[in-house]
């Protein structure tokens, strides 16, 4: 099973399973990772599901679409390389484990 840690803005790792189909954000949520906030629900319509994706699993990732280049414009704590939109990341075998490093803020 492919496991997500989150890296809390204080340092604190959480450690968690994520199950084939589901995002990143689903998982956040599922998990009760509280600094993923997705009031959208996952719908690509808000910013409050931001990530960092570590470094050295951002390769392994596809490209965010356009319309997620265009909401990652939006976020609360600064944009960086590495920011991502949570929902828009889906979990797969082939995506192996995965770090995620969570925002100071969302809103």
């Amino acid at each position: 099973m492919t496991k997500i840690t989150f890296v809390r803005p204080g340092g604190e790792r959480e450690i968690v399973n994520a199950e084939p189909g589901h995002s990143v954000m689903a998982t956040a949520v599922d998990n009760g990772i509280d600094e993923i906030v997705a009031e959208c629900g996952g719908c690509l319509a808000c910013a409050t599901c931001h990530v960092y994706v570590d470094e050295a699993d951002l390769d392994r990732l596809p490209p965010p679409s356009a319309a997620e280049d265009a909401m990652l414009e939006a976020t609360a704590a600064p944009r960086t390389p590495c920011s991502r939109l949570s929902c828009q990341l889906k979990v797969t075998p082939e995506l192996g484990d995965l770090t995620v490093h969570l925002p100071s803020e969302q809103y």
